[in-house]
């Protein structure tokens, strides 16, 4: 079984505003609503049994779940919510569930963390879950990363960005990103995926290849998701053949299907990506 857990889960509220024009009055040209925060970006409870999900939230006494407005033809332009305060009780709860997993389960932690919560929640739960022999992904930032390497993440899946703001350098290239991904293994991650955005994805794997990609150029609708996506396509890819090549095409394929789509992508949509999307070994 797979298992995601989402700190901050959000409605995201996606709109375009032809000719935006700051302190005047916008009116969106399009707008579309999904559910967000990470974890596979399915996170609402509505929306996730629409998609055959199940969920398991732990619902909180106070605050709303959060929503981020994202301004798709404004360069990128996001406004993200803080979240609601989560408190102690919650977060033993959560444990308690957690210690009901077993080696045969896959756990991806994803996203940020509401403010009131401790920034070593992440590896927590590694510590916690260390005997268990778990396949356990982290899709996260700065020091919620770097905190978990230690208990050695199956997969961790920094952006370009954020891997040079782990160490103060700017990446653009496939080579630019190479031995940071690989200081990053050396500290304890079994595998790194680095994703670039257009430039497609860099994996530096455990059994020591080095494998680059990107997907077929396609148009790009809505890219919200698309590095979640590539998360999600990359264990499942694992899951099936246990085959890295095979794991990181189904990653650029999952994160460029979804780029290309408004919504998140369909395992059709998927599928035809799949057979488009070449690799390099360097």
């Amino acid at each position: 079984m797979v298992y995601t857990v989402t700190f901050n889960p959000s409605v995201d509220y996606i709109v375009s505003v032809n000719d935006f024009e700051l302190g005047m009055t916008n009116r969106t040209a399009s707008e579309l609503m999904l559910p967000g925060g990470k974890g596979i970006n399915v996170s609402i409870v509505r929306m996730l049994e629409q998609a055959g999900v199940q969920s398991d939230f732990i619902k909180l006494e106070h605050g709303i779940s959060r929503i981020n407005l994202k301004l798709k033809n404004i360069d990128g332009t996001e406004i993200n919510g803080q979240g609601p305060d989560i408190g102690q009780q919650q977060i033993d709860q959560l444990m308690g569930k957690l210690d009901q997993l077993n080696k045969d389960d896959v756990l991806v932690l994803a996203g940020s963390i509401p403010s009131s919560m401790p920034d070593d929640i992440y590896q927590q739960i590694l510590k916690r879950l260390s005997d268990k022999n778990m396949t356990i992904a982290v899709d996260a930032t700065k020091d919620l990363l770097l905190n978990v390497l230690e208990y050695h993440p199956f997969l961790i899946k920094p952006n370009h960005h954020e891997l040079g703001e782990i160490f103060g350098v700017t990446l653009s290239e496939w080579s630019d990103v190479i031995p940071y991904a690989k200081n990053l293994q050396e500290r304890g991650a079994k595998n790194v995926l680095v994703s670039m955005g257009g430039k497609g994805a860099v994996l530096i794997a455990e059994n020591g290849q080095i494998i680059a990609g990107e997907s077929s150029k396609g148009v790009v609708k809505n890219t919200v998701g698309a590095g979640d996506s590539m998360v999600a396509g990359f264990m499942a890819g694992w899951m099936q053949k246990r085959d890295y090549e095979h794991a990181f095409r189904m990653g650029l394929a999952s994160g460029g299907a979804s780029a290309c789509s408004e919504n998140l992508a369909t395992r059709q949509e998927i599928e035809t990506e799949y057979e488009k999307t070449a690799v390099h070994y360097l």
